[in-house]
């Protein structure tokens, strides 16, 4: 699975990346579910937004009935919670590219669990397949004339959310666990955005193991609220790291 990442690259290199704005860019070394995050939808696919981690349908009767923050790639034709994101024909979901530089994850060993740190070999920013979706309760509903770019009004109640597509490990992400985050080759991104259903599935395949490099962190990134450089540091695997920054 993909349940914590970073993205801390400054603004220029990221907006040069992506080709987007980056005005609601704010750095994140411990990026967790639950909080609102920079992706950049099908929807807007000039500027960088906001979504809160945590995939919520837009039939589902409440909010509660959400919060994923994984969706596995092979089931996202058949998958009733994410077929029609995949799809990407309604106007209250589609897909999404979710940037970051690292990600986390954890390997269970004699003293608990190891954190460990995964990017690129060349810590170049990247994107993760990702799906959006709009949700709004039933007693709000309103027309699209509610939206004036695409996005909510001011009502608190609307929701926007968004999920990382996983898929099988490639052979550096196996020896940390089973799963991991389709991350997209570099200039297929627009793909990802703009393709067909059949078009878009042949991107969902893992990334190289030799593009890729882990290395150990202190366990202060167990903390979603410890978001600071030191999470992102290299330890020695005999260090004795501390839960707080």
């Amino acid at each position: 699975m993909c349940g914590r990442y970073s993205l801390f690259v400054p603004p220029a290199e990221l907006a040069d990346r992506f080709e987007v704005d980056t005005a609601a860019y704010e750095p994140r070394y411990n990026a967790a579910p639950g909080q609102s995050l920079p992706v950049i939808t099908d929807e807007n696919s000039e500027r960088l937004r906001s979504l809160e981690w945590g995939f919520v349908p837009p039939w589902a009767d409440s909010r509660d009935d959400g919060g994923h923050i994984n969706a596995r790639s092979e089931r996202l034709t058949e998958a009733p919670t994410f077929r029609n994101a995949f799809a990407a024909e309604t106007v209250d979901a589609g897909r999404c590219l979710v940037p970051a530089d690292g990600f986390y994850e954890w390997v269970e060993t004699d003293g608990g669990k190891q954190p460990y740190r995964v990017t690129r070999t060349d810590d170049a920013p990247f994107a993760m397949a990702g799906l959006w979706a709009r949700w709004e309760p039933p007693t709000t509903q309103t027309g699209l004339d509610a939206f004036a770019d695409g996005t909510p009004d001011d009502d608190p109640d609307v929701v926007e959310t968004f999920t990382v597509v996983t898929t099988e490990p490639n052979d550096l992400v196996a020896d940390l666990h089973h799963r991991m985050a389709v991350i997209l080759p570099d200039g297929s991104e627009r793909r990802w955005l703009e393709e067909s259903v059949p078009e878009a599935s042949e991107l969902l395949e893992p990334c190289s193991a030799e593009k890729m490099r882990a290395y150990p962190v202190s366990t202060a990134v167990n903390d979603p609220g410890n978001d600071s450089p030191v999470v992102v540091e290299e330890i020695s695997d005999s260090s004795q790291s501390t839960d707080k920054v």
